[in-house]
């Protein structure tokens, strides 16, 4: 692979995860000469629920991927499980879409290079000081961003810090809604991401604890997956609730987790990330990250407040169980908030009317 000073672009993007990736085929469809680089080699994986709402969904076929039939498996909606309880929503207009990281990685990688990206696999960028000569720098590379550190821009708020831990199974799914099973403390996510596989994630405050553990305690679920064949490594990251108070400086911009992230448990971190870039893309063609800044902030609004509402209920479980009820008994009331999230700023209509396309 060439070094990224070496090549003829507009922008590097640092950093080749689907935010990063995303980014890159925005800008170049905006007509940007891009460089996209990150230390490892594809396909990239990470340990998440693996799931994309209705408006990534949209975010991706703008940038023209279409996740089609064969493409990991239809999400209806949310259901929330506990002691026996039940309650669930469906999305309100389009469906989302359960699809294995890696796959995820592999279509994303494609689409780049069908539009021109040029790759630098393999490589790291451990300072800036060759890139000053480029029009633009996006650091999309992640919670530990070192090019946000690099531009000083890793003021931040962080609201909570937590752990996630993921594995599959090769299990026909049994549902199509991602079901989410609260425990003491913790979260098990189901999400169907094929025909005949699921993925299990925990989400905890407690960096000891394990999916095994956690199964432990939820004999329904863990009665599902007796025998079924674990089709990966349980591997873990963690996950937070984090926002900065800028996300550009001079002519480098954030995208993604690097420019602030929400809590695994609201399922929004890929889409996020999606419906970010074409923001960038848009504000950087008419020269002005700051219209990015704005939209950046309208975006995270909905998701932030999401983390905050679900982490109180994590933390309160008496609360949680009385929503828990006035939701089984008013099962419309669960299904305006979950419209109400999906149609908020980050919603497709919104952010795509905006980005122009």
């Amino acid at each position: 692979m060439p070094a990224l000073d070496g090549l003829q672009c507009d922008v590097a993007v640092i950093g080749g995860g689907p935010a990063g990736l995303a980014a890159a085929i925005a800008l170049r469809l905006r007509g940007f000469r891009v460089a996209l680089a990150d230390a490892r080699e594809p396909p990239i994986d990470k340990p998440c629920g693996e799931g994309i709402l209705p408006p990534g969904v949209e975010a991706l076929r703008k940038l023209g991927i279409m996740l089609g039939t064969g493409d990991g498996f239809s999400l209806r909606g949310i259901r929330f499980m506990e002691r026996g309880r039940s309650v669930e929503a469906s999305f309100p207009a389009a469906r989302g879409v359960g699809l294995r990281r890696t796959r995820l990685h592999e279509m994303l990688v494609c689409r780049a290079a069908e539009v021109g990206v040029q790759f630098c696999w393999g490589t790291s960028v451990p300072d800036l000081s060759g890139l000053s000569n480029l029009q633009w720098i996006v650091g999309a590379d992640g919670e530990g961003s070192r090019i946000r550190r690099a531009c000083g821009l890793d003021s931040a708020r962080l609201i909570s810090h937590r752990f996630g831990f993921r594995r599959h199974y090769q299990l026909a799914p049994w549902t199509d809604f991602v079901e989410i099973h609260w425990g003491a403390g913790y979260q098990v996510y189901v999400t169907p991401v094929g025909p005949d596989e699921i993925g299990v994630a925990l989400l905890t405050r407690n960096p000891h604890l394990r999916l095994d553990a956690a199964l432990d305690e939820l004999p329904s679920l863990s009665g599902r997956l007796q025998g079924a064949q674990v089709t990966s490594t349980e591997g873990g990251a963690s996950t937070t609730t984090r926002r900065l108070r800028r996300v550009y400086r001079g002519h480098a911009v954030l995208v993604g987790d690097a420019s602030g992230s929400v809590d695994a448990i609201t399922g929004e971190g890929l889409s996020l990330g999606f419906l970010q870039s074409l923001s960038l893309a848009q504000a950087l063609e008419a020269g002005d990250p700051a219209i990015y800044q704005a939209s950046h902030r309208r975006q995270a609004k909905s998701p932030v407040n999401m983390a905050r509402a679900l982490l109180l209920l994590d933390r309160l479980p008496p609360l949680r169980r009385a929503v828990w009820r006035v939701f089984g008994m008013k099962p419309s009331l669960m299904d305006r908030v979950l419209t109400r999230y999906a149609e908020a700023e980050t919603g497709p209509k919104a952010v795509l009317e905006e980005s122009g396309y």
